[in-house]
């Protein structure tokens, strides 16, 4: 029988807003990426059959299928192809339901899923400038002309009784444990450092803040609602990163040689609300774990992304996990979250950590604009 392994996974580092990879445009960002899987795992490109690049505004800079252009600059073979992917949030999540599909119904023997966002150089929203992407028809059914994630973010607080100290709590120990996972290396063998022109290497997270304080959070003013609950320090930050997973048969990694880390167990989506939008990671997960025939327990790692504080914590009180499981090693609040390139970034820090832990089974589910979710769990081999 067919399946999906992933054989090698990396990342850069996640840049803040005009911080060290601003400079850099995305496709060069996707390009190294590319460059340190084959450096890593010595495949010759010319064995890839795609790349399934997630990004979220193809526009600009990002437009006219990164994914290509990505291959392409990384010097890869002209008969390398590219196709860019858009689940919004979820994109490059979803760039590894694809290859592990593909690889399963033998379209594929070696595939590269992965995804990129340059916020800096392409602001959120660029794709929607002077246009409304949301027809009448949307507008007469929820009775809203546009649906908005950090207004999706108060509706949910408000509907779990988040309060915003809870909030920010959460939030605080989510820069807490990207700290003590920087200062304990345990990125050190997921990132690929950037070198720059001038030769300045980035090599660590920009986004962790250390020494915050609950006092110091609740200055901060709401953003979403006057009276509200969510503000910078509770939702995550716009950055720049990029993140690929080397994936092949269990028989083409014999074939050339490779260890795989994991393999794709389980690969779902869920719809919501898409007017609280932020929703779909709960029935996402309940699909996975029946799909799977697991239970809440035996999943080691959780990573929820935590694209504002009040998503990871109505998840957690509606999937019963235990709290010391999800988002081990922090999360985008505190690392950032670079929309198109965060599906991947999480699934390589997640498996990363399943590798260093000994740990069998990861999920991994992450909120998307329109009320989506993907869900995936991957099993240590």
């Amino acid at each position: 029988m067919r399946d999906a392994v992933i054989v090698e996974a990396v990342r850069t580092p996640v840049g803040r807003r005009n911080g060290g990879l601003s400079g850099v445009h995305p496709v060069d960002l996707s390009a190294h990426i590319l460059t340190s899987l084959v450096e890593r795992t010595g495949v010759a490109p010319e064995l890839v059959d795609d790349v399934i690049w997630g990004c979220v505004q193809q526009v600009g800079e990002q437009a006219n299928n990164i994914a290509r252009n990505a291959v392409l600059t990384a010097g890869w073979p002209e008969s390398v192809p590219g196709t860019s992917v858009d689940r919004q949030c979820g994109s490059s999540q979803q760039s590894v339901h694809f290859a592990a599909a593909g690889l399963v119904s033998g379209q594929y023997d070696v595939v590269v899923a992965g995804g990129v966002e340059s916020m800096s150089r392409v602001p959120m929203g660029t794709s929607m400038i002077d246009a409304n992407p949301y027809g009448d028809g949307f507008l007469q059914r929820y009775g809203i002309a546009m649906a908005n994630q950090g207004v999706g973010a108060e509706i949910i607080a408000e509907r779990w009784g988040l309060s915003r100290q809870r909030l920010d709590e959460f939030s605080l120990a989510s820069h807490e444990k990207a700290a003590a996972a920087i200062d304990g290396g345990r990125f050190d063998a997921q990132i690929a450092p950037y070198t720059l022109p001038d030769g300045t290497v980035v090599a660590i997270d920009e986004g962790v803040r250390r020494g915050g304080t609950v006092e110091g959070l609740a200055k901060l003013k709401t953003v979403f609602k006057e009276d509200g609950v969510i503000h910078a320090g509770n939702s995550s930050q716009i950055s720049d990163g990029a993140a690929g997973l080397l994936m092949m048969t269990s028989e083409k990694a014999a074939e050339l040689g490779l260890t795989p880390i994991a393999r794709v167990h389980t690969a779902v989506l869920a719809g919501d609300d898409p007017v609280a939008m932020l929703t779909a990671p709960i029935p996402a997960t309940v699909k996975a774990l029946k799909k799977s025939g697991l239970n809440p327990e035996e999943i080691g790692a959780y990573e929820v992304n935590e694209a504002f504080a009040p998503v990871p914590l109505a998840w957690l009180a509606e999937i019963g996990a235990p709290d010391k499981a999800l988002n081990p090693n922090g999360g985008a609040i505190a690392l950032g979250h670079p929309l198109g390139g965060s599906g991947a970034r999480i699934m390589t820090t997640l498996v990363h950590h399943m590798r260093d832990n000994g740990i069998r089974y990861g999920l991994q589910t992450m909120c998307e604009g329109g009320g989506m979710a993907n869900a995936t769990i991957i099993e240590l081999l």
